[in-house]
């Protein structure tokens, strides 16, 4: 991707502005038409939300939406609105054994609001304080109950030579790791920061920042390539969706894909939510002190931040150089049979209107919050180069053709893609290739990317997962 050099949080910030402006209208429209007996909007079609019955992962993005458009705009009735709809039907997301989605779910409503009281946005009030910060606490420790232990017989410096490894397994069952998990396993941080633990049987406490650590340790081993390996499609900062394990013995089987072309190429989405998730926990665990660190996950603080640095520069590097388009958006998956029918693809604008493969705009909208926090994180000229690909990024999204300022398209950042293999997204007619729609988390990452942007161009409390003033 060429990377913009001058463009700046400031000089975005009429962008930023007219996104939440007509994010206001837009969420207004979908909250007056939605029938909630119909299930979780998920994405669009022809313009209106749809849902897609597989699990209910999108619920929480759409009242976080409310919760950022209020946190821009300072419209107490899209707060009140998204208070009454938290309370009313977002409890049953806080206690799901099913999913591995309590991430998504209940840090975008729950821990939103958490947030804006630590931040003084929100009038402190006591219960409401202890209301949301039981339903984190609660969400991590169920989170956490979804656990698959995997044995080390030989330490690798990928997993900070830990001993013990393990993750918090898919939706799929034991035997699965997401690489999705790596942006929903900071609602074991947070709860962690709240003092909670998950019991077991016979009152035995399982650390939850233990655990997050190691799932973290775990996916940087089998689920981010490095490089280094020597297998034929070892490409250093690749991702594969999947990490299969034989629970009979614990051992790891094979790398896979269900939103993916392959295990062996680059589903983009997936690459977004690994590069936002470890970018998002070095900034996390840079806040905690080395013995605080050493006593709850039994490691050496120093030596988890490398890996994870390691981590979000590999696939930020990938990012870069390897998956964008010369705007800095990718397209769905940069192995998928189509790319080949585009040509030099690198070398000029994503084209989400090709006949061969889609973009997926959503995925970019991930990644340039992750370019960005890392960035700030590592700082210097590193951290500026980052930065500015991921304000490149953002500038790209916040214009058409991916903003949608239609006010009759509820979406708010088109050409989103949600499974490809399953030909699930809209096909329009005259169209070979689905373009033109929205999702639910498309439309709440490019909302939480660009309040980012805008905290950062005026100077604003630099947003964070963790409760601020409750945190050890």
């Amino acid at each position: 991707m060429r990377i913009d050099r001058h463009v700046s949080p400031k000089s975005l910030l009429p962008a930023v502005d007219r996104l939440f402006t007509l994010a206001c209208g837009k969420i207004r429209d979908l909250d007056r038409t939605w029938k909630p007996s119909a299930g979780t909007p998920v994405f669009t079609v022809k313009g209106r939300y749809a849902t897609r019955g597989w699990t209910e992962w999108t619920q929480g993005f759409q009242y976080g939406c409310m919760i950022l458009a209020y946190d821009v705009t300072n419209d107490a009735k899209l707060l009140d609105r998204a208070r009454e709809l938290v309370v009313d039907r977002m409890l049953p997301h806080v206690t799901h054994i099913g999913v591995h989605d309590h991430g998504f779910n209940n840090l975008s409503t729950y821990g939103n609001l958490l947030r804006l009281m630590d931040e003084g946005a929100i009038k402190d009030n006591a219960w409401e304080r202890r209301f949301y910060a039981m339903a984190v606490a609660a969400s991590g420790a169920v989170q956490a109950s979804r656990w698959s232990g995997v044995p080390v017989k030989q330490p690798s410096p990928h997993a900070a030579n830990s001993t013990s490894l393990g993750y918090v397994y898919s939706f799929n069952g034991p035997h699965s790791l997401f690489v999705d998990t790596m942006r929903t396993i900071r609602i074991l941080g947070a709860a962690w920061s709240l003092g909670h633990v998950l019991m077991h049987e016979n009152d035995k406490k399982a650390d939850l920042l233990k655990r997050a650590v190691l799932h973290a340790l775990t996916t940087s081993q089998y689920i981010v390539f490095h490089g280094d390996s020597g297998q034929t499609y070892d490409v250093r900062g690749r991702t594969a969706h999947e990490a299969i394990f034989n629970r009979n013995d614990g051992n790891f089987r094979c790398r896979s894909s269900q939103q993916g072309y392959s295990p062996f190429s680059t589903w983009t989405r997936g690459l977004a939510w690994a590069l936002l998730g470890y970018a998002e926990q070095l900034e996390f665990i840079k806040t905690l002190s080395a013995s605080v660190f050493k006593a709850s996950v039994g490691l050496d603080k120093a030596a988890v931040l490398k890996v994870y640095e390691r981590c979000a520069r590999d696939t930020d590097d990938h990012y870069i150089h390897d998956c964008a388009a010369l705007d800095g958006i990718t397209y769905w998956d940069d192995g998928a049979p189509g790319m080949a029918k585009l040509g030099d693809w690198r070398q000029r604008p994503a084209d989400p209107y090709n006949d061969h493969e889609p973009v997926d705009s959503s995925a970019s909208a991930i990644a340039a919050q992750g370019l960005i926090r890392l960035g700030r994180t590592l700082g210097g000229a590193t951290g500026k180069a980052y930065l500015q690909a991921g304000l490149t990024v953002a500038q790209t999204l916040l214009a058409e053709p991916y903003l949608s300022t239609k006010p009759a398209h509820q979406g708010l950042l088109l050409h989103s893609i949600y499974h490809r293999p399953n030909n699930w997204d809209h096909i329009p007619k005259g169209s070979k290739i689905p373009c033109g729609e929205s999702s639910m988390w498309g439309d709440y990452h490019l909302l939480e990317m660009a309040n980012l942007i805008r905290r950062m161009a005026t100077g604003g409390a630099y947003p964070v997962f963790f409760p601020r003033l409750t945190a050890k």
